[in-house]
């Protein structure tokens, strides 16, 4: 399995990016992927999931409501569209899968990084 995040960069606070997580190597249609972030100086912290059967979408508190996962079944990709972004967001963005019966995150993207300036 293989993922390929892209499309981090500098925006100012309030502003919008749409990250990507191409996946290949395997059917995810048992699979959940998720985002994580780790900002300078701190733990890597989960920002959201999609289960890739049904679509349904989970959030954490600090991006609900500005961030929405989605996934294209054809292109075998997850989206991150980042929205009312803030200086607090400012991090390196990873993409991960696991299996739905898996305790853990077993594979994950190379990182895209977000910086956020106020």
């Amino acid at each position: 399995v293989q993922l390929q995040a892209c499309g981090g960069g500098l925006v100012q606070a309030g502003g919008s990016l749409r990250l990507s997580c191409a996946a290949s190597g395997r059917s995810f249609s048992s699979y959940i992927v998720a985002w994580f972030r780790q900002a300078p100086g701190k733990e890597r912290e989960f920002v959201a999931h999609i289960w890739w059967s049904s679509g349904t979408p989970y959030y954490a508190d600090s991006v609900k409501g500005r961030f929405t996962i989605s996934r294209d079944n054809a292109k075998n990709t997850v989206f991150l569209q980042m929205n009312s972004l803030k200086p607090e967001d400012t991090a390196v963005h990873y993409c991960a899968v696991k299996p739905k019966t898996a305790a853990a995150y077993n594979y994950w993207g190379q990182g895209t990084k977000v910086t956020v300036s106020s």
